[in-house]
């Protein structure tokens, strides 16, 4: 599969799908596999998506963010791990624009465009094992390891960080082929298993003083404090494609069952017990959708209006996106675990492998605790307060 900039301005979501399509076919077997799914990101290369977010003066496509989460929801009603690491690959193209000033990063994103890189990410500032020490006016060494890295192994270019002898975060970007620079390909979780989310490992590897982002830096302005949003609102969409495929598989299922033996109904799509299932996960799905809706809609308003943005407006992005993210992690939790009492013990099959829809959005779910999320809006509504931004809010 190869699309031309031209295809792709005029219909990235039918790239998306067609990408989704192919997917489809292997996604039951490959999570049973685990491990890197090389010819399906060699697919996402070669789409021409991975410069869909990219600045159109960069040679990008310049879409906007509802554009960008779409794709992402779509690939996520088959496969949440392509989705995942496909989604970081925008993240991190944002984190750069957010953390550091155009003539630092226009040549990054130049060469992405053209040479269609995935970016891997090797951030996670929780992690305080790598370290970043100075060892002359333009060169420093990072040194340590780094858990959760999705997408970093057969990334192009990594995002990575560590913290200097001060405590201060310092972020850069470079070659995944870095000398030094090593994937130990441990990730071996029960959900979300082809996102190579295990540990990365820097051995006295070298950053220059240009490939840190330092102007503005992370969370310094109330606009470069959107990344955190950024990535909730790609778990969002990622929850609700997975919900999507779900009801999709179930759907597609019942409607060639018969009903079950004591049902009056002869065909199972007459059950009243069966339509009174789906309307309730049709619902929560209308639901999440709108709140989604809403969300990247304020997203997109404090992204255009960029370093003017106040924490205020801020504020009101934070709010949206968090009732977003408990609407979609309660209801794709719910719908995910509650297909099977439509489709029956034949659903269980090892060989359908369904039960990874609930697996994958259990997984993930847990990046960062839901109650926080909770906990936000509710001190919002009560005292009119939003939480201050953290690299996870």
């Amino acid at each position: 599969m190869n699309a031309s900039s031209s295809q792709l301005n005029s219909n990235p979501l039918q790239i998306a799908r067609q990408l989704a399509a192919q997917f489809a076919t292997t996604a039951a077997e490959r999570d049973k596999q685990g491990g890197n799914p090389k010819h399906e990101r060699d697919l996402i290369r070669q789409s021409g998506l991975l410069g869909l977010s990219i600045p159109q003066q960069y040679g990008g496509q310049g879409a906007d963010w509802k554009t960008v989460f779409q794709t992402i929801q779509t690939i996520a009603q088959v496969d949440s791990s392509l989705a995942h690491v496909y989604g970081f690959h925008h993240l991190l193209i944002a984190t750069v624009q957010l953390f550091a000033q155009a003539e630092q990063y226009a040549p990054w994103f130049e060469q992405t465009a053209k040479e269609n890189l995935f970016w891997g990410n090797t951030l996670n500032p929780l992690d305080r094992r790598t370290t970043a020490e100075q060892i002359s006016e333009s060169e420093y060494i990072f040194h340590g390891d780094k858990s959760f890295c999705s997408g970093s192994m057969d990334s192009d270019v990594l995002l990575c960080s560590g913290y200097n002898d001060a405590g201060k975060l310092l972020i850069g970007v470079i070659p995944s082929t870095r000398d030094g620079v090593s994937f130990l390909g441990d990730w071996n979780n029960m959900g979300q298993r082809q996102t190579d989310s295990g540990t990365s490992h820097f051995e006295q590897v070298k950053i220059q003083h240009h490939e840190l982002l330092l102007n503005p830096g992370p969370l310094s302005t109330p606009y470069s404090s959107l990344r955190p949003l950024i990535a909730q609102l790609i778990f969002v969409h990622i929850f609700l494609g997975v919900a999507e495929g779900a009801f999709e598989t179930a759907r597609q299922t019942v409607q060639s069952q018969k009903a079950w033996s004591k049902s009056l109904a002869e065909d199972a799509v007459h059950d009243p017990f069966t339509q009174k299932h789906f309307a309730e996960f049709y619902v929560q799905l209308e639901g999440v959708r709108l709140l989604a809706h809403k969300a990247v809609e304020t997203l997109q308003q404090a992204w255009n209006i960029g370093e003017d943005l106040s924490a205020e407006q801020r504020g009101e992005v934070s709010i949206a996106i968090a009732t977003a993210k408990i609407a979609a992690t309660n209801s794709s939790l719910f719908i995910t675990q509650n297909i099977f009492q439509v489709m029956g013990a034949r659903a269980t099959t090892a060989k359908l492998n369904l039960d990874r829809f609930w697996r994958n959005v259990r997984t993930q779910t847990l990046h960062d605790p839901i109650d926080y999320k909770y906990q936000e809006v509710g001190e919002w509504l009560l005292t009119g307060k939003v939480s201050d931004p953290s690299f996870y809010s």
